[in-house]
């Protein structure tokens, strides 16, 4: 039976209207659709067809994170359009989940739980401040950080610290690369990276970074889905602390805020969690779209 307010559609379907709300982090490559996974018509799925639908749908350039969150359970499912219009269901996105939590509007520390990476992250606003810090509640050296078990592998010839905190991710020191060729060699070693760790060749897995460490600490410049990343995906500073925080990785212990192409990115690794400090997110907009589902019986 349709939902609520929903209307029948061509081929069997039935058309309802969702609660979106269009949230850009700051320091994140473009907006997050944050989608109400508890207002869901039945029979939802949200799938790739359901998923096309309502990004056609959005007044602003199409959005290439999705985040379905369900307010009353906390838990956050994130899904990454592709170029080409494919989705990959596999990643998590701190910026996204930061988005969550401020379209949410609660004003208390809100415990999170990420579906597809099994993550639990912990947003607290902080003091005097229209910013967040979220805790990642994983000892950065509990089993699984490192998923070949070796704090360095030997990719193409190239010694990389393999590390699953976040997201899975690939950290290399610059000075192994060509700075003419990096964006090239960065692409090839993700590719053998996912190859490695199960991910097919075309997924967002594993995301990868180059680093540099000079007087004044590390500069990380990182590749996302489209090309360069504008400063520093928020799992990315969480898997580099949590890298940095592991003996024999090849990267050094974190010195003050990571450098990046635009900017500081303030992270801090303890024994039971990696923290990312000062970051900010505003609602752009809040809209009802439509979705269309396969009509249940």
């Amino acid at each position: 039976m349709p939902a609520a307010g929903a209307g029948e559609g061509p081929a069997g379907r039935s058309a309802a209207r969702v609660a979106v709300a269009v949230v850009r982090a700051v320091d994140a490559p473009g907006p997050t659709l944050v989608v109400r996974a508890d207002r869901l018509p039945p029979g939802a799925l949200a799938l790739g067809a359901e998923l096309t639908a309502v990004l056609a749908a959005t007044p602003h350039p199409r959005p290439d994170k999705i985040a379905l969150f369900d307010p009353r359970t906390l838990r956050y499912r994130f899904v990454q359009a592709l170029p080409g219009g494919a989705f990959d269901f596999r990643a998590g996105c701190g910026h996204s989940l930061l988005a969550c939590v401020v379209a949410d509007g609660r004003p208390g520390p809100v415990t999170v739980r990420v579906v597809t990476t099994g993550d639990t992250v912990l947003c607290e606003r902080e003091p005097h401040q229209d910013a967040y810090t979220l805790s990642f509640l994983r000892a950065p050296t509990a089993p699984g950080t490192l998923p070949t078990g070796r704090p360095v592998d030997v990719l193409l010839g190239v010694p990389v610290s393999l590390v699953r905190y976040g997201n899975p991710y690939v950290f290399v020191d610059a000075r192994h690369l060509d700075r003419s060729m990096m964006e090239g060699q960065l692409l090839a070693l993700r590719a053998e990276a996912a190859r490695r760790l199960g991910h097919p060749p075309a997924s967002a897995l594993p995301k990868i970074a180059a680093f540099a460490d000079g007087p004044g600490g590390l500069s990380v410049r990182a590749l996302t889905v489209g090309g360069w990343h504008p400063r520093l995906a928020l799992t990315g500073a969480a898997a580099l602390a949590a890298a940095a925080a592991i003996d024999g990785t090849v990267v050094p212990a974190l010195r003050g805020p990571v450098r990046t192409p635009s900017g500081t990115v303030t992270v801090s690794a303890a024994p039971d969690r990696v923290r990312v400090h000062h970051k900010r997110a505003e609602v752009l907009e809040r809209l009802e779209l439509p979705w269309r589902v396969h009509a249940t019986a």
